[in-house]
């Protein structure tokens, strides 16, 4: 005959989460040697900087074009005339859109007379063409 014992039997229990803990040390401890023994194949190269390319485009001078009140031009503060600003531009915006022409005319100008240098620009290749305004000649009236 067998006899049971007055003190109650336990048994042995598992704990899950001390376990998880280790299993997720255990992961990202390999996780992150993994990442070191990584070996990195690459070639050298020599690669432009940003200074090069900004010192490229200050290179390049706007093209100032000043009409007076009485419609002669001036191109970069010298005389000139429509063929020869045709000329100029082509040559200097004609294959580069960047090229930036600032035209500066005297209020007294006629509207036609600008309208038309502004299309002699635009066909000769220009693109980027702006008005450049004096606004301490300009009265403002209330």
């Amino acid at each position: 005959m067998k006899f049971g014992s007055p003190i109650p039997k336990k048994r042995a229990r598992i704990e899950i989460v001390p376990l998880i803990d280790v299993m997720f040390f255990l992961l990202a401890s390999f996780m992150m040697v993994s990442l070191t023994l990584q070996k990195l194949r690459t070639l050298k190269m020599n690669l432009p900087s940003a200074v090069a390319a900004a010192q490229l485009r200050d290179q390049r001078k706007p093209i100032e074009v000043t009409v007076d009140a009485a419609g002669n031009l001036q191109v970069d503060q010298q005389r000139s005339n429509l063929s020869a600003l045709f000329d100029l531009v082509k040559l200097r915006a004609g294959g580069d859109p960047t090229q930036q022409i600032f035209i500066t005319a005297d209020p007294q100008n006629p509207y036609g007379r600008i309208v038309s240098l502004l299309d002699l620009i635009k066909s000769a290749g220009g693109v980027q063409v702006s008005f450049a305004l004096d606004t301490e000649s300009v009265e403002v009236k209330p």
